[in-house]
């Protein structure tokens, strides 16, 4: 099960490394942000405006950590489309680390059986299954969609175009359905995630959008399609911020 915990699993390396960021070696700024960092925690640090942007310029293979970039730059798509939810971009950064490996994304959680390449397939395991491992499946129906819609819509596009596949529209429809179910569940309340599937349910759209532009800008920047070129018309030029 997927759980907003992103920002619990950064290590001491993770805030030294944003503390040397924020700071750009002036002793003076460092202390102002250990400081804040003492009193109030690392929120206010992952917050900085100008962190996501020093984090792409220091991007290899080895620092950032994945946590730490992903969700700096999630929590700052979020928040650009007016989303100011903490907890929600934890979840999704852990999403996104979560389906970036092997086939985790074709799957309900990593040691079930089923894999399911389609929403519809989702779908149907909804209406055949019960228990605990319901709620799982609601959770994944609102993940695959968010993550299909979300980081892939030229894919979509694409598929519409040869083989008339549904359009971002159904993806929404389908991503909310399957969060509303799964904030209504107890288990969601239990596990704490009930805010966030309720966010989500209710502003898909807009946390669809807010992951195609970091899409567009961070993890796909040179690829070029019209759909992609009619988006970055309606946004505007300029870099994530």
């Amino acid at each position: 099960m997927i759980m907003a915990d992103t920002r619990g699993s950064l290590a001491p390396t993770d805030i030294e490394l944003v503390l040397l960021l924020l700071s750009r070696g002036s002793a003076a700024a460092r202390a102002r942000w250990e400081a804040r960092l003492a009193k109030e925690g690392p929120g206010p640090l992952l917050d900085a405006p100008e962190l996501a942007e020093r984090l792409l310029t220091i991007r290899t293979l080895i620092a950032p950590s994945e946590a730490l970039f992903l969700y700096v730059m999630v929590r700052q798509a979020l928040r650009a489309e007016g989303v100011d939810d903490a907890n929600l971009a934890d979840y999704l950064a852990a999403l996104l680390l979560a389906f970036g490996q092997r086939d985790r994304a074709w799957r309900v959680d990593w040691n079930d059986d089923h894999r399911h390449s389609y929403l519809v397939d989702i779908v149907a395991d909804l209406d055949a299954t019960a228990g605990d491992r319901r709620f799982k499946v609601m959770a994944h129906l609102g993940n695959y969609a968010l993550w299909i819609a979300g980081i892939f819509p030229d894919y979509i596009a694409a598929r519409r175009v040869r083989r008339g596949g549904p359009g971002l529209g159904y993806y929404d429809s389908l991503g909310r359905r399957g969060y509303a179910l799964a904030a209504d569940h107890a288990l969601a309340d239990r596990l704490g995630l009930e805010s966030v599937f309720r966010t989500a349910a209710e502003r898909f759209d807009v946390v669809r959008g807010a992951l195609t532009t970091l899409s567009d800008r961070v993890f796909f920047p040179h690829v070029v399609t019209a759909d992609r070129l009619e988006r970055a018309r309606h946004r505007g030029d300029g870099l994530l911020a």
